[in-house]
């Protein structure tokens, strides 16, 4: 439901050796092939060495067929765990904290690994702890029993510490929302102040992220947005309005194309962090599949290293990376319909980087 995405879209970009019509009808036509994978409805933005273009393809809503706005506002799933993993380093640099400190010595008896599992291990999905939306009660195909519910984060994290470790923390690798539900715990012990405040007020308000949020209970999106849905046989249920504390410090934030560009712009310039923390955070371990501290890593196939997040959740899909440079960069959203797969959008990001 909310993890590295199960199904995702990107965009292509072009080099400036191409005029500039090529390349925006380049973008137009992978929007229209994401569409014809399966999304609903898809919007994109590119940009390269500074020159910006959008493009949208498919409908907003399944009833009324209006347009994609490549402005509208989306759930942004796992894409949230950059912004918690920045608060969390930027409570390091502050010296509030420490990337090795046991969770134990913040929320003693939370976790019954707590003194072997360590803020970093938490960012890194390298803690061994359950994932909570595995199994029951929050088991996909149930999603309409808790749609509308309200979870506490300690309701979360105790359906995954009733179950055991995957494995012994820091030795080995799991994606697991366990762990970003945590670190949304550990800022507000360490901060006196709900993770989704911290955020609003260390990264959106100062780089003037006006339409993105932090919705706690409330089950709409605001603005424009296109609807999202989910497969029910050959058929779609529009699951636009849910509560998004199921998803938490785990993947409930909202935003569009551009708030995020501006973060994953500022954050791969130093602007957020400093940048020792940057290195850090921008570094995963050989056993972690490209995964660093809430970001992830790769390397696309012409050479250029591009960090950012998938997420995925009930009825979006959302794609945001950028080079280290900061000159190579994609976002986008995809409402979710019947596709399309993994291999195909992992396709489409290396050819948005390197074409």
């Amino acid at each position: 439901m909310i993890g590295k995405l199960s199904l995702l879209v990107a965009a292509t970009m072009l080099t400036q050796t191409f005029p500039a019509h090529a390349a925006q009808d380049t973008l137009h036509r992978t929007a229209q092939e994401v569409v014809g994978q399966g999304a609903t409805g898809v919007q994109i933005r590119s940009i390269r060495d500074g020159r910006v273009r959008t493009a949208a393809a498919g409908v907003a809503d399944l009833v009324t067929h209006g347009p994609v706005s490549t402005e509208g506002r989306f759930r942004i799933g796992s894409t949230t765990k950059p912004f918690v993993s920045t608060v969390v380093l930027q409570l390091v640099a502050e010296h509030r904290i420490r990337l090795d400190d046991p969770v134990e010595h913040h929320l003693p008896g939370l976790l019954p690994e707590g003194k072997k599992i360590t803020v970093r291990m938490l960012l890194q999905h390298t803690s061994g702890l359950y994932e909570y939306l595995r199994g029951e009660p929050l088991a996909s195909e149930d999603f309409a029993k808790f749609r509308f519910k309200h979870f506490d984060a300690e309701d979360l994290v105790a359906l995954a510490t009733v179950q055991p470790l995957d494995f012994r923390p820091g030795t080995a690798y799991s994606f697991s929302n366990t762990n970003y539900i945590v670190l949304g715990m550990l800022i507000e012990r360490i901060t006196g102040r709900p993770w989704g405040a911290e955020v609003t007020e260390r990264i959106f308000l100062p780089l003037k992220m006006d339409h993105s949020s932090a919705p706690g209970d409330r089950i709409r999106i605001p603005g424009k947005h296109a609807r999202g849905y989910l497969p029910s046989g050959q058929s779609l249920v529009d699951v636009t309005e849910m509560n998004p504390t199921m998803a938490g410090s785990a993947g409930a934030l909202i935003s569009t194309t551009a708030d995020l560009d501006k973060f994953f712009r500022a954050l791969a310039s130093g602007r957020l962090l400093p940048r020792v923390l940057l290195a850090e955070m921008t570094r995963p371990l050989p056993f972690t599949n490209g995964y660093a501290l809430g970001l992830e890593t790769r390397r696309t196939p012409c050479g250029v290293t591009v960090i950012g997040h998938t997420g995925g959740i009930p009825g979006y899909a959302t794609v945001a990376f950028t080079s280290l440079d900061g000159k190579h960069r994609v976002l986008a959203s995809l409402t979710l319909g019947h596709g399309p797969g993994n291999d195909a959008v992992h396709a489409l990001i290396d050819k948005a980087i390197c074409a």
